[in-house]
């Protein structure tokens, strides 16, 4: 058989982008949610994900996002950017079919089933790890295991032109036929009977399927180094091994809680994101998906929000995970001792790179696509807060500062007694800068830290004007930032907008009565949309509403002891993730249609904020 494969797809308009919101019941299959273009509707995607890159996968078997051997590599696969050049690697049924997804129980490994007219099949999707941890190269397999009748199948590799820099090409070597994008090479493994075409920039090929048949096709990629080519019996086995490391990791995680499989899921989605070599969590696995569809709000979030790693160590904690939560604490105290704090860094830690837009038409053609970040370089008073709360939750559970950490953060405490009286960008990154409220509660938040940990003896100073300025804020807080006539506390004073990040100050302590109660009810009423609220007002005719702001609404809700709404608000938002629980940064409340990069880690770590916050107020 030489002809190239062919495989079944499924296009459409509009009307058809969007197919229910919950999850698929075992053995339940149905079709795929259509392609506009070429583009999956983000709420197909699930995640994959070594410790090092991830790789996102559609329901109808493609993989359209995979940079590689490192998340924030030029991504040779990334059709999700533009569906011509991209880079893709497909895998599916040629006949027409109906799909059903779950993770292994307790593992990042995907597990799709496809059902023809003529049988069943079943496909597993992982990032291979190692005995030790990560391998040295970065190693995709998709094990294909027949389960029923006859089932014929197509597979291809196709890497794109990484942001339109390089042009693929195939080799053929020694020891077969091998793709190359730039610096990257890229072997594909393969097992069982099939046929391979072996075209000018891409490898693909067909196979049948019988009950109890086993094919395995993959992708091992090495980047400016020799190529490991591995043996395709050692990548099927690599998928038992990492089933088994998973569930290492999983065995660990202790939680008995409300949801408890929302939960776990998202915590796995957060292990997707903090990078094993250095103990760094990125914000989400992808560029430029877009906040609304009109475009101009494609941002880059592959970097390392502080903000995110304070609430990722307190999550984690809470779980009974040591090894992550310390490689969070060392990073973010060594890339402190950089000369100026930014909001987000490099996943190595060094200073953000400056951005820049690349030529590629972006997730339906909406752009800009970016490979950078602006935010980079402005002043959010928030930061303080994050960084010291996430070190007093670190000595709350035992650890020691050494003393060079004790220097700086007395030294972070000092910075926030002055720079609290100015201006910033927000917690939102907003380019105009205003005395933002939950700025200054990040301020407070951080000296209230600070006075905790000195009373500790962590940190080696005289705490009195941490006390005395913390009080200044509250007070400045109270005075200049409630409004008795709206009943809510204001994003700015004067101003009569509303900011849903305030409900992280329930959370903090600084506010779980009367006025907390108020503004939540006010909030929801004017930034609600269904379960899922917007960031702040006016912000629902530019963008999609934020799933972070719905969940902290609930633990908001759980802190000023209103329990029952709480439940039913989390259960309403539940119901509208994907099939397997990957959350993006927002939703469209009109279409349930997802918006922005993905997997979003905010949103991972709200769910779990909330459900935490029930559990503990009795829920």
């Amino acid at each position: 058989m030489n002809d190239r494969p062919t495989f079944e797809t499924v296009d459409g308009g509009p009307d058809n982008a969007v197919q229910g919101s919950g999850h698929a019941r075992e053995g339940d299959p149905r079709p795929p949610l259509a392609r506009t273009d070429g583009y999956a509707p983000l709420r197909t995607y699930a995640a994959v994900g070594d410790g090092r890159t991830v790789a996102l996968i559609a329901q109808d078997g493609r993989v359209d996002w995979f940079p590689t051997p490192d998340l924030h590599a030029p991504p040779a696969f990334a059709a999700l950017l533009d569906a011509r050049n991209g880079g893709v690697f497909e895998l599916a049924p040629t006949d027409p079919y109906q799909v059903h997804r779950h993770y292994e129980v307790g593992t990042n490994v995907l597990v799709t089933t496809f059902v023809t007219d003529t049988g069943s099949v079943r496909v597993t999707d992982s990032l291979n790890t190692g005995v030790a941890g990560l391998l040295p190269w970065s190693e995709l397999a998709r094990r294909v295991e027949g389960l029923t009748g006859h089932v014929p199948m197509a597979w291809r590799v196709a890497p794109g032109t990484k942001f339109n820099e390089f042009s693929p090409w195939v080799q053929p070597t020694v020891h077969g036929h091998v793709l190359r994008v730039g610096h990257l090479t890229i072997a594909v493994p393969t097992l069982g009977e099939m046929t391979t075409v072996v075209g000018e920039q891409d490898l693909a090929g067909t196979f049948m399927t019988g009950p109890g048949s086993r094919h395995l096709v993959g992708v091992a990629a090495s980047r400016d180094e020799p190529a490991h080519l591995p043996v395709p019996e050692d990548v099927d086995a690599g998928v038992d091994r990492t089933v088994a490391n998973w569930l290492a990791w999983s065995n660990e995680f202790r939680y008995d809680g409300p949801w408890g499989k929302a939960v776990q899921r998202s915590a796995l989605a957060l292990k997707l994101l903090l990078q094993s070599l250095t103990g760094a969590i990125a914000a989400a696995a992808t560029t430029s998906l877009p906040e609304n569809r009109e475009g101009g709000k494609n941002w880059d979030y592959r970097y390392s929000w502080l903000r995110d790693t304070a609430h990722t160590v307190d999550a984690l904690f809470r779980f009974g995970l040591r090894e992550e939560t310390h490689a969070a604490i060392r990073w973010t105290l060594t890339t402190l001792r950089n000369p100026t704090m930014h909001v987000f860094y490099e996943l190595d830690g060094s200073e953000p790179r400056e951005p820049r837009e690349v030529d590629v038409p972006g997730w339906c053609g909406i752009g800009p696509v970016v490979d950078g970040n602006p935010a980079a370089r402005q002043l959010q008073l928030g930061v303080y807060g994050d960084v010291l709360s996430m070190v007093r939750t670190y000595s709350d559970h035992g650890h020691l500062l050494d003393a060079e950490t004790s220097r700086a953060l007395g030294a972070l405490a000092d910075e926030a007694c002055d720079v609290w009286r100015q201006k910033d960008s927000g917690i939102w990154e907003l380019p105009e800068l205003q005395h933002y409220t939950t700025s200054k509660l990040g301020c407070w938040e951080a000296l209230e830290c600070a006075v905790h940990l000195a009373e500790q003896g962590q940190i080696h100073a005289d705490p009195r004007r941490w006390r005395a300025e913390a009080a200044r804020i509250r007070a400045w807080v109270e005075e200049n930032c409630w409004s008795e006539e709206i009943g809510a506390y204001v994003m700015f004073p004067g101003s009569r907008d509303l900011d849903a990040s305030i409900f992280l100050h329930a959370a903090s302590g600084f506010d779980t009565g009367e006025r907390m109660s108020s503004t939540i009810d006010a909030l929801r009423r004017e930034l609600g949309a269904g379960p899922h609220l917007y960031r702040y007002s006016g912000m629902s005719a530019e963008e999609g509403a934020f799933v972070a702001c719905g969940f902290w609404g609930v633990a908001a809700l759980a802190h000023v002891g209103r329990v029952d709404e709480a439940r039913d608000w989390m259960d309403e938002l539940l119901a509208t993730a994907n099939d397997v629980g990957i959350w993006t940064e927002m939703v469209d409340p009109a279409t349930a249609d997802f918006l922005g990069n993905v997997p979003q880690a905010l949103s991972h770590l709200a769910l779990i904020e909330a459900a935490i916050a029930v559990a503990r107020a009795g829920g």
